[in-house]
């Protein structure tokens, strides 16, 4: 009796001290994403008017090397927030490991490279500390590297594997492919005879600096939110998993 009550309290502070981390990286990613939606659509917007074309947007011909990118935790004790995660990018690997040349991992937290490692999966890299408060910085320098990869030639095709965070109890497995850049939701409507007005704009700069630009600051922001959805979604599921617990 007198072990389950001290469990009971270790459980409880766990859960409060998630609690108050969870306030505040939900704040952080509902602030984040009208920005992040707003940037795409910008760059959506000069990319239909002016028809300018960079190689972060160029869908490949054929796409034989993937990466995935795979955002995990550090720690455990969060129900089932890793074990889904794992089971997602190994199920995806192992349908799609016959459709394309190569299929590499980039982990981003413990727990997913630790899960791999057993399974005698090689990474191309592993990215840990993320339970520190993540920074645009460190986000930042992992886009700077999976574009100057892209660019390369190394991957035609980059995915992000995380949890988006829907509230405290629920969060959604995402498979999503950030490399080549979708530019598809504008913010007007271009289609049909008549348009809602005239897109033929003049721009400055010119239109393919500000593409420039603007595409590596949104390859960086989307990177950043995906970190951050994990976050956040990290600390709902550990605070329920505590509070049953």
């Amino acid at each position: 009796i007198e072990s389950t009550k001290n469990t009971q309290q270790i459980t409880k502070a766990m859960k409060l001290v998630s609690a108050a981390k969870l306030r505040k990286a939900q704040n952080n990613i509902t602030n984040m994403r009208p920005y992040a939606l707003t940037l795409r659509k910008v760059i959506a917007d000069i990319a239909v008017t002016k028809k300018v074309t960079h190689p972060l947007m160029e869908q490949k011909a054929e796409t034989k090397k993937v990466l995935l990118v795979v955002i995990t935790s550090d720690r455990g004790l969060a129900g089932a927030f890793n074990s889904n995660i794992n089971k997602y990018a190994e199920t995806y690997y192992k349908q799609n490991a016959g459709g394309y040349e190569t299929i590499d991992f980039l982990f981003i937290g413990r727990k997913g490279a630790d899960y791999f490692a057993k399974k005698g999966f090689k990474a191309v890299d592993a990215i840990t500390r993320l339970d520190k408060d993540i920074s645009y910085d460190l986000a930042s320098h992992v886009a700077d590297r999976l574009m100057k990869q892209y660019l390369a030639g190394d991957y035609d095709e980059i995915r992000l594997i995380y949890n988006e965070f829907k509230s405290a109890i629920s969060q959604e497995v995402v498979c999503e492919t950030i490399l080549p850049i979708d530019i598809q939701k504008t913010s007007f409507e271009t289609t049909g005879a008549v348009a809602g007005f005239s897109v033929d704009m003049i721009f400055e700069p010119a239109p393919e600096q500000i593409i420039a630009q603007l595409l590596v600051k949104h390859f960086d922001l989307q990177v950043y939110r995906a970190m951050s959805e994990s976050v956040a979604a990290e600390h709902g599921a550990r605070m329920t998993a505590m509070e049953n617990a």
